[in-house]
């Protein structure tokens, strides 16, 4: 299996609601029009790797200036353990240093000891001190609570 990385496009967002919804689902703030506004934000940041037509891996990533944050990292299960999941989030991370953002951010869910252990696999250390607290905005009210 050839696969070829390249720039995330919102033309793309149909196989990614797709890759995204196979591996860990989506909520409403997922919607084309919130990727479009941080792919536009951010061209070239976030990326996705195809084998041929088919999008087999993708991770979105965004920065507000001085941190970076990856928000969704999906790797087809096909594909898994070839090493595209550590590709693409080196590629984001070189991207974030050499815009200046000295640190980055990645939020797993409690349940998702998978996702848990690759991301200690890559050296990135838990924030037991940390706790996460989020409100829904306008037009986004009827979101999920736990997303």
């Amino acid at each position: 299996m050839s696969t070829k990385l390249c720039a995330m496009n919102v033309t793309d967002y149909d196989q990614l609601s797709e890759l995204w919804n196979r591996c860990e689902g989506l909520s409403q703030l997922d919607s084309r029009a919130q990727v479009e506004t941080l792919l536009q934000y951010h061209p070239g940041l976030s990326l996705v790797v195809r084998d041929e037509e088919n999008l087999v891996a993708a991770i979105l990533a965004g920065h507000d200036g001085r941190r970076g944050y990856l928000y969704h990292l999906a790797v087809d299960e096909a594909y898994r353990q070839q090493g595209l999941a550590r590709r693409l989030v080196q590629q984001c991370l070189d991207q974030l240093k050499a815009a200046g953002i000295p640190r980055c951010t990645v939020f797993v869910y409690q349940e998702n000891e998978e996702a848990s252990q690759f991301w200690k696999s890559l050296g990135w250390r838990q924030r037991p001190e940390l706790k996460v607290f989020a409100t829904d905005l306008e037009p986004f009210a009827k979101a999920k609570q736990n997303d």
